[in-house]
């Protein structure tokens, strides 16, 4: 039996939640700015694929393609949903704009924690190195503070989110005027 077949047979008797389902891979790819050709992508790269057309068929289709178990795991990996997220009626979240708002910022916030490691990783190292050459403290203190300085337009010294960590080991440079400012 086709999947076509499979969607006419459900008839008017179809389960809410399937609504639900389509609805909420709707939002979720609208609020990512997906198309359906980049869904279809994204499916096939989690290891679900579903071919463009279907999710077309999915989200707009009269009647609506059904959604299998194996489809709807994959939609909840590419969006990042538990089963009960994508059974239940979008509601309040339903406005494409904040969704894909959110979701810009939860990925920015975890690109910034990851960056936060790096630049602790290599503070570290700097540290270790001045332990190791402390006859070259000062020097790698006073470019590490220059280039920050240049780097942020002169504003460094004055920059309320430079990390607690960083502002403690630059010590009294963080509080030096530069050049710059």
């Amino acid at each position: 039996m086709s999947s076509d077949e499979g969607a006419s047979r459900a008839g008017p008797e179809r389960p809410l939640a399937e609504d639900h389902v389509a609805e909420r891979i709707k939002l979720e790819r609208e609020a990512r700015g997906w198309s359906t050709v980049t869904l279809a992508e994204r499916m096939a790269d989690a290891g679900h694929p579903v071919n463009q057309s279907a999710i077309w068929r999915i989200e707009s289709g009269k009647p609506r393609r059904r959604v299998n178990l194996d489809e709807a795991l994959g939609f909840c990996k590419v969006f990042d949903l538990t089963f009960d997220e994508l059974t239940s009626p979008p509601g309040q979240l339903a406005n494409p704009l904040v969704r894909r708002l959110v979701g810009d910022y939860v990925a920015r916030w975890k690109e910034w924690r990851a960056l936060g490691k790096d630049m602790r990783r290599i503070q570290d190292e700097l540290a270790a190195y001045t332990d190791a050459n402390p006859n070259q403290e000062d020097m790698v203190k006073a470019l590490l503070t220059h280039e920050l300085t240049i780097a942020s337009n002169g504003e460094f010294h004055h920059h309320l989110g430079a990390p607690t960590r960083l502002r403690s080991y630059l010590g009294e440079r963080m509080d030096a005027p530069s050049e710059h400012s």
